[in-house]
């Protein structure tokens, strides 16, 4: 089992829920993601960054993750991390996506994977996002 479901994870709820109301799906587990690293999107208390977006990364994502100082393709094994290549997935936090969409270098992500908690103004409605693909239609938080 990646995460505990049964409500004595931390403080964490019962049941993750996505951003469609469903069970949270796992985001990838190789490489291993989540701020809880359980490869899901979760969020709690502790996450300040709120982890909460699961994307496909892109070149040019991670080239702009770079140039604004979080560098995800340069592997870091005194930490355990191997370092992300385009189409690996991962727990991006929820600002960095949102900047990322702003200036036209998002990548793409996978709604049904997407934590509910702590999103912000990346809200979808279920009419209008696909469960997972390169597109979805964004609603500002108002």
């Amino acid at each position: 089992m990646l995460r505990d479901d049964n409500g004595n994870g931390g403080g964490r709820p019962s049941t993750p829920r996505n951003v469609l109301g469903e069970r949270l799906e796992v985001c990838s587990i190789s490489p291993m993601t989540g701020f809880f690293r359980d490869g899901c999107c979760n969020t709690g208390r502790e996450d300040i960054g709120s982890h909460t977006v699961c994307a496909v990364m892109t070149a040019a994502f991670l080239e702009f993750s770079k140039s604004r100082g979080n560098d995800l393709s340069t592997p870091k094994p005194e930490f355990g991390f191997r370092g992300l290549k385009p189409g690996d997935r991962w727990c991006l936090c929820a600002p960095r996506w949102q900047e990322a969409l702003e200036v036209g270098q998002a990548p793409p992500r996978g709604l049904a994977r997407h934590s509910r908690r702590r999103s912000g103004p990346l809200l979808a409605r279920r009419s209008q996002a696909p469960r997972s693909g390169p597109s979805l239609t964004l609603l500002p938080t108002r």
